[in-house]
């Protein structure tokens, strides 16, 4: 049972003189944000919307010259645990007006209602752990290879060795398929944080990697598994929205883990400190578990189907997704080695440089998200691969502010593709084959990730710089945009159902 945090009913009162021709627009239901039906004269209710409380009265009172004095009283609390009120003053804002504006750009495309709105929430709170954890290695292995001693090609070795994650990551992700999202979600997160907390004992940089493999299996399974219950759940006009939203609240994991990265610097084996955090990670999950509820469509009914039939889809994101972690994995795990041993960034001047430029990135996951939605994926995914690898080449090419500035463009042009090109996993399968096709679809995203690594790890010797071997890369994802393009489908606004026939015939 999903529990209904308690709050403050908050209360907007409007008092304007109007034309009396405008008085109608102020008395017709809303369709906004809110969805309302009408109670009674001037009074409305929420027939939809992300509020668990709301009602309008409005009062007319007409005077002279044409003119007539409006007032209205909004009542609403938003359906928004822990963080509502982030929404709270926009939310004040947008209720309270008179006029019928378009619906705000911080809103998703399509409307979302109470229980999809609470969901979504606490999918964005497993994403922010799960984001920390996913990114602890990357931000802590340059400082790990300096204490223990291990060259560029060591560290490389043991970057790659990471990815053999997959094997665990697609067990339980394919296990979802059969016992449901929600419980592996919040097992595998679990799990996931007791693990990373092994890696403050690690002896050798291999002891570090080998518990990553298991502690980043769970880890990913949990990213994926967050990825598929959002598809789910909401509806289908913002999908793209709510993995923008899930990957934004994963970089500012990310970014937490970046900013106390500071700590490196008091001495050699400070960066173990990285790997205590995740404590807190535990604790916050008994709140998020009762806000999350078993996905929609796992709890309907629908056919069990096979991987025969889906061949062409699976190979197709296989590919892509091979091509795009081919040149995306080693420029942002080298990221903090290239930094620190080529341009001769402190562990605080790392974490300033990485917070600098990555922040902006949300501008580009929320953008992305919504255009996505409401323009197409293709055409998101396409400008935005060519961009955003462009500018990430630039940064490792470049020193002082037009690295900086790289690294800003990077950020932003590159989150943009994300929630574009990510949520095709979760979308181009049927309900009972989503666990294990995105399984799959992992793999390839390993094998693309840890071919990348071991490359620019044995190249970056022979040719003096990471950014070299980088650029020889950045052939992939430039193969991947004309591939988008031209060949990928678009699925903006379509229901699953209707992207996979399997689960509209069982209904």
């Amino acid at each position: 049972m999903v529990a209904r945090m308690p709050g403050r009913v908050h209360r907007v009162v409007t008092v304007a003189t109007i034309d009396t021709a405008l008085v109608g627009e102020a008395l017709e239901p809303r369709s906004d944000m809110v969805l309302e039906r009408v109670t009674g004269p001037g009074r409305f209710e929420a027939a939809e919307g992300p509020v668990d409380i709301y009602r309008r009265q409005v009062v007319v009172e007409t005077g002279e010259g044409g003119r007539a004095r409006v007032s209205q009283t909004v009542e609403f609390r938003l359906a928004v645990p822990w963080v509502g009120w982030l929404f709270l003053l926009p939310s004040r804002r947008h209720l309270g007006g008179l006029e019928r504006p378009r619906t705000p750009w911080w809103l998703p495309p399509a409307r979302l209602d109470p229980r999809t709105t609470r969901a979504l929430t606490a999918l964005a709170a497993l994403a922010l752990v799960d984001g920390y954890l996913g990114t602890v290695l990357t931000q802590t292995a340059t400082f790990a290879a300096r204490e223990f001693g291990a060259s560029d090609r060591a560290l490389g070795v043991a970057l790659a060795a990471v990815r053999a994650d997959v094997a665990l990551a697609f067990v339980l992700v394919a296990l979802a398929d059969r016992r449901g999202r929600r419980r592996l979600l919040l097992g595998c997160t679990a799990a996931g944080c007791t693990l990373t907390v092994v890696g403050a004992a690690s002896p050798s940089l291999a002891w570090l990697a080998a518990s990553q493999v298991v502690s980043r299996g769970f880890v990913t399974a949990a990213v994926f598994l967050l990825a598929v219950v959002a598809a789910e759940e909401v509806p289908a006009g913002a999908r793209a929205y709510s993995f923008g939203i899930l990957v934004l609240t994963a970089a500012l994991g990310a970014g937490i883990c970046a900013l106390l990265l500071t700590l490196a610097d008091i001495g050699p084996g400070a960066w173990r400190a990285l790997y205590l955090v995740p404590v807190a990670g535990v604790l916050a999950l008994m709140p998020i578990a009762r806000q999350l509820p078993e996905s929609r469509r796992f709890v309907a009914p629908h056919a069990i189907a096979t991987l025969r039939g889906h061949g062409r889809r699976l190979w197709l994101l296989a590919g892509s997704r091979f091509l795009l972690n081919l040149f995306l994995v080693p420029a942002t795990q080298y990221q903090n080695q290239f930094l620190r041993a080529e341009r001769g960034f402190s562990g605080a001047r790392i974490s300033l440089f990485l917070i600098g430029t990555n922040t902006p990135g949300g501008i580009g996951v929320v953008a992305g998200g919504r255009l996505a939605d409401v323009r197409g994926r293709r055409i998101v995914a396409g400008l935005g691969l060519i961009g955003g690898v462009g500018a990430t080449v630039a940064m490792y090419s470049t020193r002082g502010w037009p690295m900086w500035i790289a690294g800003v463009a990077a950020a932003i042009i590159g989150a943009a593709v994300l929630p574009a090109l990510g949520v095709y996993g979760p979308e181009l399968f049927p309900t009972s084959l989503r666990g294990r096709a995105n399984g799959l679809l992992y793999v390839s995203d390993r094998l693309g990730g840890a071919s990348g690594l071991l490359t620019v790890g044995f190249l970056a010797g022979p040719l003096g710089a990471l950014g070299r071997p980088l650029a020889l890369l950045a052939l992939g994802p430039l193969l991947l945009s004309v591939i988008v393009l031209t060949v990928f489908p678009e699925t903006a606004g379509v229901e699953l159902e209707t992207l996979n026939p399997e689960d509209a015939e069982k209904d």
